[in-house]
């Protein structure tokens, strides 16, 4: 069975509520005002792919990181930005989306090519694309992870110790109020309160406002709802593909047979995961929830978004030098000024272990 026969394998178990694969991909409009938050992203993004790109570069010995996805310093409201985005869409239709990266062998590296064919035409390389062993997708997240984990770790236990004391003094200090059969429920929701089920339990926040100690109450149960509410919250950083994003994956893996994989970028470490694993992942509803959600992500234009525990993947590099940064002035058309960031340098420390088992390379040398 071919990579590609695996994945198609693979797609028919995802839900349809998720990913339609029968229904065609709706083109998107091309965006008409970029904003300085959008170019920083993008900034940050190609800073992201570079750093990935030079650590294998100056790491491997057998192995070469190209430059592939279809990339342009144009930004909504440039002159040609708007041809720019048509040939881009025509292309997802024609081959699907190109991964940011390739990886060839340097027995089968091109030379006269380079190190960027981004913006060759796809029919110019297409036998030169089905000769890698690899297409990697880099998103970048402004976190560091272990730094986000520990405080989500300490916080949800401060919320959950906090959940627990107030329910013993609400059962213990107003449970004269709670006899009162209208307010019998919240004791039935009181009691089935722990630390396992506090992660599911939910309930209204009363409104009571008719006594000095119904008001007292009232405070509690408020304090104790939102508490909840940050336990509740998804606790870890994420690989992130975007739902729009699976169909088009899957139709550049159609056309290429070549592997594709996630890695996502923080400010310290990176992360890896394959795109047969996502699919594994997402075509198994028990582990919504756990292992990923599924969300409308406000920092991209509200876009539906798979959000999968970054650490169900293959830690990358161990470690990341920060870059520099500074501030860029751009002048749009009428005189507009945007101000954004822009990220120079950087290391990744990458596991050299983890790099060959998540790509499946079985020689000793990298």
């Amino acid at each position: 069975m071919t990579y590609f026969e695996r994945i198609k394998e693979l797609t028919s178990g995802i839900p349809v509520e998720l990913v339609d694969f029968s229904q065609e991909r709706t083109r998107a409009s091309a965006p008409t005002q970029a904003s300085s938050n959008f170019i920083t992203n993008k900034e940050q993004g190609d800073w992201a792919e570079n750093l990935v790109m030079r650590a294998i570069n100056s790491t491997s010995q057998n192995y070469v990181a190209v430059h592939y996805g279809k990339n342009d310093d144009l930004v909504a409201g440039d002159e040609g930005f708007d041809a720019f985005y048509e040939e881009f869409q025509n292309e997802l239709d024609t081959i699907g989306k190109r991964p940011d990266l390739l990886i060839f062998r340097k027995s089968d590296f091109r030379t006269d090519l380079g190190f960027d064919i981004s913006r060759i035409p796809h029919e110019e390389i297409d036998e030169y694309v089905r000769m890698a062993v690899a297409g990697i997708e880099v998103r970048s997240s402004a976190f560091l992870i272990d730094k986000y984990e520990e405080a989500m770790t300490r916080k949800t236990e401060q919320n959950i110790s906090r959940a627990i004391e107030l329910k013993e003094e609400i059962l213990n200090s107003y449970s004269g109020l709670l006899n009162h059969p209208l307010r019998e429920k919240y004791r039935v929701i009181l009691n089935s309160i722990n630390r396992d089920t506090i992660h599911a339990c939910d309930f209204k926040v009363p409104g009571w406002r008719s006594s000095a100690a119904l008001i007292e109450l009232n405070e509690r149960f408020k304090e104790l709802k939102s508490c909840i509410k940050e336990i509740q919250k998804r606790d870890y950083l994420s690989i992130t593909p975007k739902v729009e994003d699976i169909k088009v994956v899957y139709k550049w893996i159609e056309t290429f047979n070549v592997p594709h994989y996630y890695f996502q970028v923080f400010f310290d470490k990176v992360y890896g995961i394959s795109f047969e694993q996502i699919l594994h992942i997402i075509s198994d509803s028990d582990n919504e929830g756990d292992i990923f959600s599924i969300e409308q992500d406000t920092k991209n234009q509200n876009k539906t978004t798979i959000k999968i525990k970054s650490k169900v993947g293959y830690e990358i590099a161990y470690k990341v030098d920060e870059p520099s940064h500074n501030s860029v002035r751009k002048e749009m058309n009428r005189g507009r000024l945007l101000f954004y960031v822009s990220f120079q340098g950087g290391t990744a420390y990458l596991d050299l272990e983890n790099l060959k088992a998540i790509l499946h390379i079985e020689s000793e040398e990298f």
